[in-house]
């Protein structure tokens, strides 16, 4: 009997430590999608023609304007276009000709070397909200955003494992110069969080400081010849590209840093009202803005975007979710292939001004047509509340548990010997169950993608522990994260230099909130 009581000490230990590994908080970061299912294509081959040929005509004849920048003007006239003021007309031919040096697809590199994408080819990375400058929480409601509330914001994305990418500005802390701000959202990105970043869009310096941290983090070389940041470059739709953006754009790309080339599209306003008509300007916009990122450097990654929405035609506000946007996406997913560029569209859009059923059904179409379209770069997958002028710390932490789901649908079916399952069929037999059998014993655990915020238990249960919706559960989740959030590692030394950098840049020049 002496020699039993070691063993029901072990027993119980080993349980206890079960227990707690059920219970703890563990930091997973799913792989990138690689899908393994078919895109879904709108566009017949000869749809495809006549709008690239009419995007053409639209950039020989109608031309783009590159406002208050001489030096874009200059490129383009040593490139051979023909430049009249701020117009730039190009010949046919000649955009598609220098889109032609964009790379296919590039690697983003990330701090841990585990948490690099690759970006382009069958693959999707999933990236959080970007731009609102109102944040909304269960406890706090519709408020302004502040530093503090950006921070949370990174700790979540690193947290939450079907996300990819840290993202960029997740939301804009008001409580920070707009002339600074960027130096603390860029510490927070490197700091907080281990996976891939955006660098700064709003003034090329900003550009500068984004690339210059960089070279910390990564060191100099390494940055020259490896993309490390990814930057959204939006096109002032009809065709025209301002100074603010394209000197970004020349920063990153002169760096061997990515540019998502997007025009910002609303149906109706910013381009035609018909599906056709918005897609020509979407490739002419596109085709113009990725050319001129190889004029600058001819190699650079560049993406092409495509933000859509349509337009409630009586109040003028944008809607999402809609046949319309769907159809767009779907087709710019199209042309983009046959650009060979990566594609960036989609994410958790909504108009709705809480996480409700508004919200869910439209995030939801939104984000399975992001999948079915081929989109390589989704921003905004998590997060985007009131047409994207609010993230939602409830809404982030239920769209980010969605994304698992996207991840299950991109695997497609898969048909090994153990996926058909023949033996636990003869198994079983008829009239059996499959509960017990040895292939489901071998595969329960990975089996079913599994949310870790909705509510399947049974309704006594469900009951008893408070009834709680989906946002009550959302808003313990957020809590549960932040609470149990631990920053990855980083090398002291090059956390001090950034803090030096961003502590001298800001020292350097008075604050400014314009």
């Amino acid at each position: 009997m002496a020699e039993e009581a070691p063993r029901r000490r072990s027993r119980g230990g080993g349980g206890a430590a079960r227990r707690a590994e059920r219970t703890s908080i563990k930091i997973e970061t799913a792989k990138y999608i690689q899908r393994n299912i078919p895109n879904f294509e709108v566009l017949t081959q000869e749809a495809l023609e006549t709008i690239e040929a009419n995007a053409d005509i639209i950039l020989e004849e109608v031309g783009v304007n590159f406002v208050d920048n001489p030096a874009a003007l200059q490129r383009w006239r040593d490139a051979g276009a023909d430049v009249q003021g701020e117009r730039v007309r190009i010949p046919r031919g000649l955009a598609r000709k220098l889109c032609a040096t964009a790379p296919a697809e590039f690697t983003q590199h990330a701090r841990n070397p585990e948490k690099s994408v690759v970006i382009g080819g069958n693959n999707m990375v999933l990236a959080p909200v970007y731009g609102p400058p109102f944040v909304r929480d269960a406890k706090g409601g519709r408020r302004y955003a502040t530093m503090e509330d950006f921070n949370k914001f990174v700790k979540l994305a690193y947290m939450s494992k079907w996300l990819h990418h840290s993202g960029g500005t997740v939301c804009e802390p008001t409580d920070i110069p707009v002339n600074k701000r960027h130096l603390d959202m860029l510490l927070a990105h490197m700091t907080l969080s281990d996976k891939p970043f955006m660098g700064s869009v709003t003034e090329p310096s900003r550009a500068q400081d984004s690339v210059e941290m960089c070279e910390i983090l990564f060191g100099k070389e390494f940055v020259q010849n490896n993309t490390v940041m990814t930057s959204l470059t939006n096109i002032n739709s009809p065709m025209t590209f301002d100074d603010v953006m394209m000197g970004s754009l020349e920063v990153y790309a002169a760096n061997n840093q990515a540019c998502i080339i997007s025009p910002f599209i609303v149906g109706g306003a910013m381009a035609p009202v018909s599906v056709a008509g918005t897609l020509t300007q979407v490739l002419a916009e596109v085709l113009a803005g990725v050319a001129y990122s190889q004029l600058v450097r001819p190699g650079a990654p560049a993406i092409f975007g495509a933000f859509v929405s349509s337009i409630d035609m009586n109040s003028g506000a944008p809607t999402f979710g809609t046949p319309e946007a769907s159809l767009v996406t779907y087709g710019a997913g199209q042309l983009a292939r046959r650009l060979n560029l990566p594609f960036r569209s989609a994410g958790s859009f909504c108009g709705s001004k809480l996480p409700d059923a508004q919200a869910a059904y439209e995030t939801a179409n939104s984000l399975n047509m992001g999948l079915l379209s081929g989109v390589n770069f989704m921003l905004h997958s998590c997060g985007w509340l009131e047409g994207g002028l609010v993230a939602d710390f409830e809404k982030f932490v239920m769209d980010a548990d969605q994304l698992g789901a996207l991840h299950g649908l991109a695997k497609g079916v898969p048909v090994s010997e153990d996926d058909q399952a023949m033996d636990a069929i003869r198994e079983v037999g008829p009239g059996g169950h499959y509960l017990g059998c040895s292939h489901t014993q071998n595969n329960f655990k990975t089996a079913f993608w599994k949310s870790d915020l909705l509510d399947y238990k049974p309704f006594e249960t469900w009951e008893e522990e408070g009834a709680r919706d989906t946002y009550a559960l959302a808003s313990n989740r957020v809590e549960y994260l932040l609470s149990n959030y631990q920053a990855p590692p980083l090398d002291p030394a090059i956390k001090e230099a950034l803090e030096t950098y961003v502590a001298e840049k800001k020292a350097a020049s008075p604050d400014s909130f314009m």
